[in-house]
Formats: structure tokens, C-alpha cells, sequence
């Protein structure tokens, strides 16, 4: 524990690792019994997680989430060109303590995080009766990142393995990888009826890196990983992200159907409002009009915006949608205010 005091009389209290100390809600409690104390707390495992200190400090304090290096952050210190460090930042993430080594040590790094940090954390906080069950879903979700699923849908593959669970018990385990930071639900929401659409739902992982190490760095779907990336980097920014859904009539071989089209995220933060479409390439146009054609269905102002992992300078084409190229997107933290 440290402390220092400030000029006006007051006392910084900086504790780390508090979770280690027996008792630490009364100490904390305590010390908010002078005003003169200024206190910062952090924690990191099983006795710490996100909805631990909900219960424990609610209307009691403010809690900061430190997370991995965003993009921007990792390029000067990675050593790297633009390319090299976009590339293996989707491969290892943004873990600071991990960034100097080499690439296997990397891979051992992370992989030892996810066995003997994360999964036996929430085992021994949550009482976790199905430790392979919940590794099961800890690896569908690493491996569905931005595909829509549900409790449901991974209740039936786990059950084709042969584990017999319930959907509760799913829906309770996803919960608990949640609330461990590892992933974050993106609701779907309907545009023109302002509404939210239950389920199925979008996850995307925090760390791309513990993604990949979870699954043995075998899945490299790039354009899964593009887009796992951008939505970390919106969430990085302070925008609230749902992932866009416009319903829509057409006449299909003469028949009146109902279809829905997707826009990947919708990108809120105050008054501010982005559409975005994650393109890992555009490079015809049967691609270009599937990505642009949910933006055609909007007659809001708000600004529609295509990220592409083509080499392309950003410009906005002749319907007023802006294109540009992920790596601009993600190394600057103003590019949206930008365009």
C-alpha cells in the first residue's frame, strides 16, 4: 500500500492486488470514512471479478476497466511496420506483458493466462460444477466470434458431444466469461422499429489474442478477426456498439418476401451516430453491393462508413459512404471525427 499527499491537504491510498487481503470490503469501507482519503483499489482474479464489485461498492466508487492495448497503442512500441503489427496484433492481441517476447514464449504466455487464470479463477469463484462445459463454451464463442448464436444453439452443440446440460446452465456460463472480460455481447437492434431483438446475439472477445490461444492459434479467419478488432477499437473509444438489422420487403420471383439486412455496427455515443460495415475485401462488385446495400435502405443523416482491409486511400464515393482502409481506421484514434 501506498500513499501520497496531495497539496490541498488530502491522501492519495493506492492498493494493488487487493484481493489478496482477508476482509479487504471493511478496510475499503473503512477508509471511506475519512474524507481526507483518496482511494484506488485493483484486482485482477477469482475474488475480483466485475460483479464482485458491483455487489460489494455499489454507489460506492467508480470502476475503471484497464484493457489491452488498442492498436494505436501497440504500433510504437511493437517495433514494427504498419502490416507486420497489424498482423500479429490479431494474432497475439494486446496484452502489454506479452509484446516483447517471441513468438512462442507469446503463445506459452497466453495459453498459461486462460488455464491458470481466467478458467480456474471462475471454476473456484463460481463454483463451477461443469469445468468442461464451461470450456466447451469458452472455446464456441472464441470460435463464433461475430456470428449470431444463443444459449440455445450452444446448449445443442455441446449436447451432440454427448454432455448432457441444460440451457440455464449455459446461460449461466456465458455469463461468467462475460463478467471475467473475456467477451462482450452485441445486441442486435432493429433500425426502423428502434428496438432490440432478444436474441440470437453477437460475441466478440476482448483479446484477440487469448481468442486464438484458446483455440490453439488454428482459426485464423481474418475477416473474423478484422472485425473483432474494430468493434474492440469502438468499445475503446467510448461508443455503445449494436450490431444493425433493417427489415425489408422485396418481390422475389413474384412473390412479396420479408428479409432482413445487416449492418455490423451501429456505433453510438451521445448524440453521435456511425454505421459501419466491416469489409475484409471489396474487391468486386457483387461484394461492394452487399456491403453498401443495407446503407441504402437508411434515410436518417448519420454517417455510413465501410472499413476494408484493402490497400485503399480513404475517400467517400459518389453515395456519400466513406471507404477506408482498417489500418488508417484503427492507428488513429480521431479517424472517425475525421471524416
Amino acid at each position: 500500500m501506498r500513499s501520497r499527499i496531495k497539496d490541498d491537504g488530502q491522501y492519495y491510498v493506492m492498493i494493488d492486488e487487493i484481493q489478496l487481503a482477508d476482509g479487504f470490503v471493511d478496510l475499503i469501507n473503512g477508509f471511506r470514512a475519512d474524507s481526507r482519503l483518496d482511494v484506488y483499489i485493483t484486482g485482477s482474479n477469482s475474488k475480483f471479478l466485475s460483479s464482485d464489485i458491483v455487489t460489494e461498492f455499489r454507489g460506492k466508487g467508480t470502476e475503471i476497466r484497464v484493457q489491452p492495448l488498442s492498436f494505436s497503442e501497440y504500433l510504437p512500441v511493437s517495433g514494427l511496420d504498419e502490416r507486420a503489427a497489424w498482423k500479429r496484433y490479431l494474432t497475439f492481441g494486446g496484452l502489454p506483458e506479452g509484446i516483447g517476447l517471441e513468438d512462442e514464449d507469446r503463445m506459452n504466455y497466453l495459453s498459461s493466462l486462460i488455464s491458470t487464470v481466467y478458467v480456474r479463477d471462475i471454476v473456484e469463484r463460481k463454483g463451477i460444477q461443469y469445468p468442461d462445459v464451461l470450456n466447451k463454451i469458452f472455446d464456441m464463442l472464441s470460435s463464433a466470434i461475430g456470428s449470431l448464436t444463443n444459449p440455445y444453439r450452444m446448449q445443442c452443440s455441446i449436447r451432440t458431444k454427448g454432455l448432457d446440460v441444460g440451457w440455464n446452465t449455459v446461460s449461466e456460463y456465458v455469463g461468467h466469461l462475460e463478467d471475467a472480460f473475456l467477451f462482450e455481447e452485441s445486441k442486435r437492434f432493429d433500425i426502423r422499429g428502434k428496438d432490440y431483438i432478444d436474441t440470437p446475439s453477437k460475441y466478440y472477445s476482448t483479446d484477440l489474442g487469448i481468442r486464438n490461444a484458446k483455440l490453439g492459434f488454428r482459426q485464423d479467419e481474418y475477416a473474423h478477426l478484422m472485425e473483432n478488432a474494430i468493434y474492440n477499437e469502438l468499445r475503446y473509444r467510448g461508443f455503445a456498439v449494436d450490431i444493425g438489422v433493417i427489415g425489408i420487403r422485396e418481390y422475389i420471383d413474384g412473390k412479396r418476401e420479408y428479409k432482413q439486412l445487416e449492418i455490423d455496427f451501429v456505433a453510438n455515443k451521445g448524440d453521435r451516430r456511425y454505421y459501419i460495415q466491416s469489409a475484409y475485401h471489396m474487391d468486386d462488385d457483387i461484394k461492394k453491393e452487399q456491403e453498401i446495400s443495407p446503407f441504402l435502405k437508411l434515410n436518417d443523416g448519420f454517417r455510413k462508413l465501410v472499413i476494408t482491409g484493402d490497400d485503399v486511400p480513404c475517400h467517400v464515393n459518389s453515395m456519400g459512404i466513406t471507404v477506408m482502409n482498417v489500418i488508417d481506421f484503427m492507428k488513429n484514434p480521431f479517424s472517425l471525427e475525421r471524416i
